[in-house]
């Protein structure tokens, strides 16, 4: 497989993952306006719930973040769903 076939692949399983973990997001009831990642983490890993790796939510973390649907604080241990991002767009294509 060519390099850039293998990069757009790797990009939509990216892009899955922040789509995933999105939906888990909007499901979650914010504390003061952040979800606390391992009510995003659990469900995502679970071998009940989405089945990802490690990995794959580090990527799905990550390409969320570069596309503005999240923020992640500096600590990691929560996120925000951002209202400026097209996240709402995102989310509502996956339906």
């Amino acid at each position: 497989m060519p390099f850039e076939q293998m990069f757009a692949v790797r990009k939509q399983l990216q892009k899955g993952a922040a789509l995933m973990q999105l939906e888990l997001a909007a499901g979650v009831e914010p504390v003061n306006g952040r979800i606390h990642i391992e009510k995003i983490n659990a469900p995502f890993l679970s071998k009940n719930g989405y089945k990802g790796t490690g990995a794959e939510f580090g990527a799905g973390i990550r390409y969320a973040v570069e596309k503005g649907w999240l923020d992640l604080h500096e600590s990691g241990t929560y996120v925000r769903l951002l209202s400026g991002g097209d996240h709402t767009i995102a989310l509502s294509a996956t339906t």
